[in-house]
């Protein structure tokens, strides 16, 4: 088959189904954003990046540009069309930025396959979710189910959605439901692994290993979202019951979720202004991003992981977590408990309870006797469920063929 990839940060969630459809004998193209710097082993070619769009409706702002980019994504689609003579008998696009839109006017006779990554809800998700951070309100719920506009329409316009997990599936609407078919990306549990030799070196210097009470917490972006703020709480009472634990972050001070504080540069300043004074900052590392296998030593020399999250897209550093084997200590919300059963394979804490946090930590650090049994458990669960090889792509494969053979 001919297959189009069309994603603004390719190969973005595609990165082994693209290669593994090339390995396979199809011919793959990716079109993606000019401005896009990640490389890729499948052919990619480039459309001219949207100017933006000035509009004074903070409704209508969102799909304004998304729309936006969406026929940009068409202006270079139908170049490929027209000047390659290029026609894809599948597509597999996500929406999530408008730029699958208007591709049925270009090739109206392909396959449309879409990434439903998450609906925008009103109630029952994000919003609201933390009254602290983003009281609900009228106008809040207005612009959100504004920004979900180009979601529906690009799932509704698809031949067919996939989704990583339940929980996100069912984000959409019962009608669109249907169309979903979930298969998570898929980790590869031979790379993210246990390894008790493991050892990260911290910009001091110290040499971390398995033998170090470690706290780990990983997120894009050090923001509510992912409970930085419950985290930053709950530290005092664990440096406290600990004298011996060092934390360490890795997360960037910008936000990729929701907004910025009204009163500080970044989440990191406005929590480190509250709890600060009752930390030994000493103990507590903030590496910012870093490269991936500084990443997965972090996760193999911990003792204790901490993952938090809105009821929100479930972050690929949990099931990494889970494959290298970690004791997570994890946010007793929707899209966790899909993966996480409190007792079984991890230990799941209120979001907002601080203290209840703090104990659980606290318990992890100082050596729970479940915690060989806890970890085996979580990594069994990536394993048998969530493996990138065994199940997952060909799963994915599976999926693109068996539409692919539908035109």
């Amino acid at each position: 088959m001919k297959i189009l990839f069309v994603h603004q940060n390719f190969p973005g969630q595609f990165p082994h189904l693209s290669t593994e459809l090339v390995r396979r004998g199809h011919e793959v193209l990716a079109l993606t954003d000019e401005k896009n710097q990640r490389s890729s082993a499948v052919r990619t070619l480039r459309y001219k990046a949207p100017d933006g769009v000035k509009t004074d409706s903070p409704l209508g702002r969102v799909y304004s540009e998304h729309a936006e980019r969406g026929l940009m994504a068409a202006r270079g689609a139908r170049a490929l069309r027209d000047r390659h003579g290029f026609h894809p008998d599948v597509i597999i696009g996500h929406p999530g930025w408008g730029e699958t839109l208007f591709l049925r006017e270009i090739w109206p006779e392909a396959r449309l396959l879409v990434y439903a990554e998450l609906m925008y809800r009103t109630r029952g998700h994000d919003v609201g979710f933390d009254p602290e951070i983003s009281p609900a309100t009228d106008e809040g719920r207005f612009l959100t189910v504004a920004r979900s506009a180009h979601l529906m329409q690009g799932v509704l316009q698809a031949d067919a959605a996939i989704a990583p997990t339940r929980y996100q599936a069912d984000s959409f609407p019962p009608e669109l439901r249907g169309k979903i078919t979930v298969v998570h990306d898929g980790i590869d549990t031979d790379l993210v692994c246990p390894d008790p030799y493991a050892s990260l070196t911290l910009p001091d210097g110290t040499v971390l290993t398995p033998k170090d009470e470690v706290l780990s917490f990983v997120s894009r972006s050090l923001e509510p979202y992912r409970g930085f703020h419950v985290l930053m709480r709950a530290l005092p009472q664990v440096l406290k019951a600990r004298p011996h634990a060092k934390v360490v972050l890795i997360g960037a001070e910008g936000v990729s979720y929701g907004g910025k504080p009204r009163d500080a540069g970044s989440w990191k300043e406005k929590l480190l202004a509250e709890v600060g004074g009752q930390l030994d900052l000493s103990r507590v590392h903030f590496l910012g991003r870093v490269p991936y296998d500084s990443y997965l030593s972090l996760l193999r020399v911990a003792r204790v992981h901490c993952y938090l999250t809105y009821p929100f897209v479930l972050s690929w550093s949990l099931t990494e977590a889970m494959a290298a084997g970690c004791y997570v200590v994890g946010s007793d919300t929707e899209p966790v408990r899909e993966l996480i059963r409190d007792g079984e394979n991890g230990r799941l804490v209120p979001f907002f309870d601080v203290d209840a946090l703090a104990g659980a930590l606290i318990h992890g650090l100082a050596g729970d006797p479940d915690a060989p049994r806890l970890r085996q458990a979580a990594r069994d669960t990536i394993v048998q469920g969530y493996d990138l090889r065994s199940r997952c792509l060909p799963a994915q494969i599976d999926w693109v063929e068996s539409q692919g053979a539908m035109r």
